[in-house]
Formats: structure tokens, C-alpha cells, sequence
């Protein structure tokens, strides 16, 4: 008779994965929002329509106005960032598709940057801002999740940051897959804040942050 061939017990050694910060025992509670600096990133009319339009766009932008509206009662810095497109293009900043949403609209007094890049620190005088303000804690809430919101957190890394990302406070849109189908908006956000996750940022859902 032959032995029946060794099958290993798979659910049995199979381990929860676990980021690269977990790994290192790192903090992984968010800041208090009073303690942070809040980069709203891209929340503009050009995502509300047209060839950018985001499936998720309007529950992240109630979300961030309520993210806004804590960090403004907290005490937070905070920074508008806005994409700068050419004029009669995409993002033209003189015209209604480039201005940021009514519901964030930046108060007096709160400083707005524009870029023309994805990350947010490129071009800018956004590194510099965030110093004066002696906070190395920043919340990051916008458009677009892989996109914009990605690169910001991930060069924030670098210069020294410590980032956290509301996840619903973002959003994103259906990308060609390089087969012929396509990946929906839902997978690429949650695609993107798991790449986030294992190195670059704290990802803060729900009511985590206050």
C-alpha cells in the first residue's frame, strides 16, 4: 500500500499578515485632531463630473466637511490643497470645475496651496507650512486615494511626518486593469490604503479620529 501524500494543514499554520509598523511595534493610534495639522487634498468640483467623476465622491466629501469641521473646533491646522490644471483644461483653477467644493470651502484665515503635481510637497511651500505650524502630526483626507493622497503620504515619510489617512474621507476611480477590464473605485481605495498601511500612514475609519 502507498502513504497517502503529506497535505499540509493550511488553516492551521497560516498567519494573519500584518504590516511593516505593527512588525516594529509602532503607535498606530491616530492623533487628536487639535494636536494635528488636517491636508485636505484635491477636494475639487472636477471630480463631481465629466471624465473624473468618482463613484464615491459625494459620501467622502460629507465625510471630509465633518473631519473639517472637528479639526476647526479642535484647533487644527489646516491647508487646503487644490490642483492647479492649464487654463480651459482639467483642474483650471478660473473656472467652477477647478474650485474647491462649496462644503470645504476654506474659511479666512486657512491657507490654500496650489500644485500641479500629485504630491502635494512638490512645488511647494508645503513642507515649510507644516513646520511653522511645530506639529510633525498631519491628517490627510482627499482626492484621489491611490493618485494624490498616496504620493503626499508617501513622500510625508520622508521628510519626517507622521501620517494619518482618513480612509473615508477619500475616494477614487475605476482604473483600466492592462487586460481589457477594469478595477472598480472601491478596489483601488482599499487597494491603495493597504499599500499605505504597511509602511507610509495610520488608516483611521470610522470615528477614530477626534
Amino acid at each position: 500500500m502507498f502513504a497517502e501524500p503529506f497535505a499540509p494543514e493550511i488553516s492551521k499554520t497560516m498567519t494573519t499578515a500584518k504590516t511593516l509598523l505593527q512588525l516594529a511595534g509602532a503607535d498606530l493610534n491616530p492623533p487628536r485632531l487639535g494636536d494635528a495639522a488636517l491636508v485636505l487634498i484635491d477636494i475639487q468640483n472636477e471630480y463631481l463630473a465629466g471624465p473624473l467623476a468618482l463613484p464615491d465622491a459625494r459620501a467622502a466629501i460629507a465625510r471630509a466637511a465633518a473631519l473639517l469641521a472637528r479639526a476647526r473646533e479642535s484647533g487644527a491646522a489646516i491647508i487646503h490643497i487644490a490642483h492647479r490644471g492649464k487654463a480651459g483644461s482639467l483642474f483650471d483653477r478660473g473656472t467652477e470645475r477647478g474650485a474647491i467644493v462649496a462644503e470645504l470651502s476654506p474659511r479666512a484665515g486657512e491657507l490654500v496651496i496650489e500644485k500641479e503635481l500629485p504630491n502635494a510637497f512638490a512645488g511647494t511651500d508645503l513642507q515649510a507650512r507644516l513646520a511653522a505650524t511645530d506639529r510633525k502630526n498631519i491628517v490627510l483626507a482627499g482626492f484621489m486615494t491611490h493618485m494624490c493622497v498616496s504620493s503626499t503620504a508617501r513622500a510625508a515619510l520622508d521628510l519626517g511626518f507622521r501620517t494619518t489617512i482618513d480612509a473615508d474621507a477619500c475616494a477614487t476611480r475605476d482604473l483600466p486593469d492592462g487586460r481589457g477590464g477594469t478595477l472598480d473605485a472601491r478596489t483601488i481605495h482599499e487597494v491603495a490604503l493597504a499599500e499605505l498601511s504597511d509602511r507610509f500612514a495610520i488608516i483611521a475609519r470610522g470615528d477614530a479620529l477626534k
